[in-house]
């Protein structure tokens, strides 16, 4: 009876415990003096978006497939837009057409930044050519929308860049930090051997260089809106970014005619294969920047969902159980494997010799290629199969968040509107950042664009379209960042 009480003091002196704390578990929302003006032409840059757009300059892996002249256009675009870009920094051709433009600072002490961009898209997908409600290569501008392949991933970004860099070079701006703008040609093709960002980067690592930060895509300001439980703008700075590695399992049998079956084929047998690599899935995790990214958010929560995010680190377990029960949550917690293509007999009454499956896992930060195969092979203990790396890349590195760039990005964020929450998280798929990591520790993926869900989708799909809503805000952004960071 007394151990009764005891347990029911604990609990009661628990809960009055969390009753506190969740009284005191809020945000403390960026303020201060009102950020400084900055000019900037919304005009201008439409219509530079919008040429840009009609460029054609589509990626691929197979080298011979892509069309060189295109990109060439684009420098002669380039060139032709921004004169004081190319009056006053120096410009350097990588590879087959990626390019670094460079501004010296007046304090060469100073490690300078960089800014990022790839000029590449995707292509359209065949057959969907007629379901754009513009022509994909036009750059219409309908007066709410700049519509076309490139309008958020990422000319957008891109020319935002060039365009903030041109406006203040016309200003008379004089940095003390050096600038670097790197444009790659290659992003969108996953682990190019050829990868225009790698080669920039081996050759600032040549030149001596070592950036004090990077800035390159991957989050944006997306409106956070649940009912009696948070209404914010949520501002995701990616930190780090996961891996893309792609490995072939196989498993052979005999063959002959499909009249005189076996038990199993050897479809059959990798069918099990495939239920252990899937049944085994990697263990969850969750890193400080995903607790981080729920504490903050739980901090501009109403009170009752506070509840939940005070005790997040006792709660724990319970989340993470959720979480893999939920894809797009169970992505942010650990590596993620996915059974995406299978090859068997090449025709129908032929019984396959060999029967094999490519998956695809998405790393979390740490873990490594040949953790991977371990995975794999552990899984399917006591199977005959042969496991083959194929293509990939590893997760990248952590970037701190108590960095002068990561904090600029905070308050340059959150004083724009107290509506916009900064959250550090896990980016799920790849950007040429990755590649700068010989060259600097403090790298942030983050394009200052305020963008509804389902206009996200529409990257890389049919109707990619960027809202004009969004652009002067993202230009002013770059403008003050770039005077922040480049100042002692």
């Amino acid at each position: 009876m007394i151990v009764l009480w005891i347990i029911l003091a604990l609990l009661g002196f628990f809960i009055v415990l969390t009753l506190i704390r969740a009284a005191f578990f809020k945000d403390d929302v960026q303020k201060g003096e009102p950020l400084e003006e900055e000019t900037v032409d919304v005009d201008r840059y439409c219509e530079s978006l919008s040429q840009a757009i009609q460029i054609k300059t589509i990626s691929s892996y197979n080298r011979d497939e892509v069309d060189f002249g295109e990109f060439q256009k684009f420098h002669d675009f380039l060139e032709e837009r921004y004169p004081l870009i190319h009056k006053n920094m120096t410009k350097t051709k990588i590879g087959d057409a990626s390019l670094i433009f460079k501004l010296e600072g007046s304090n060469p002490d100073l490690d300078p930044i960089a800014l990022l961009g790839h000029q590449d898209v995707v292509p359209i997908a065949e057959g969907t050519e007629k379901d754009w409600t513009h022509e994909p290569f036009e750059g219409f501008n309908d007066g709410e929308f700049i519509w076309g392949r490139g309008a958020m991933d990422m000319k957008n970004h891109l020319i935002a860049v060039l365009e903030s860099v041109e406006s203040l070079l016309a200003e008379g701006f004089k940095p003390e930090r050096g600038i670097y703008i790197c444009l790659g040609h290659n992003e969108e093709v996953v682990a190019a051997p050829d990868n225009g960002a790698k080669q920039m980067a081996a050759y600032l690592e040549k030149q001596g260089v070592h950036l004090e930060a990077v800035l390159d895509e991957g989050g944006a300001i997306l409106p956070a809106k649940a009912k009696g439980i948070v209404d914010c703008q949520l501002a995701g700075v990616g930190i780090a970014e996961k891996g893309s590695i792609n490995y072939e399992i196989s498993v052979h049998a005999k063959g002959g005619h499909s009249s005189q079956p076996p038990e199993h084929t050897a479809l059959g047998t990798l069918a099990d294969v495939i239920k252990d690599i899937e049944n085994h899935q990697f263990k969850a995790q969750m890193p400080d920047y995903v607790y981080e990214l729920f504490r903050s958010i739980g901090k501009r929560s109403t009170y009752g969902a506070r509840l939940l995010f005070c005790n997040l680190r006792i709660l724990k377990p319970i989340v993470l159980k959720i979480m893999t029960k939920i894809p797009p949550a169970a992505s942010l917690i650990r590596t993620c494997t996915a059974v995406t293509m299978a090859e068997g007999s090449p025709q129908f009454n032929v019984l396959p010799e060999k029967a094999s499956i490519t998956v695809n896992f998405r790393t979390m930060p740490g873990v490594t290629t040949q953790d991977v195969e371990d995975h794999i092979r552990k899984s399917c203990r006591n199977k005959d199969i042969d496991v083959k790396y194929l293509v990939g890349k590893e997760a990248s590195k952590v970037s701190p968040t108590d960095t002068k760039a990561f904090q600029t990005i905070k308050e340059l964020c959150e004083r724009t509107d107290e509506k916009n929450l900064v959250v550090p998280f896990l980016v799920m798929g790849g950007t040429d950042a990755c590649n700068y990591e010989n060259v600097c520790e403090n790298i942030y993926r983050f394009a200052p664009f305020v963008v509804d869900t389902k206009l996200l989708l529409c990257t890389h799909a049919t109707n990619e379209r960027l809202p004009l809503a969004s652009v002067e805000e993202a230009l002013k952004f770059f403008k003050r960042y770039i005077r922040r960071m480049t100042k002692d």
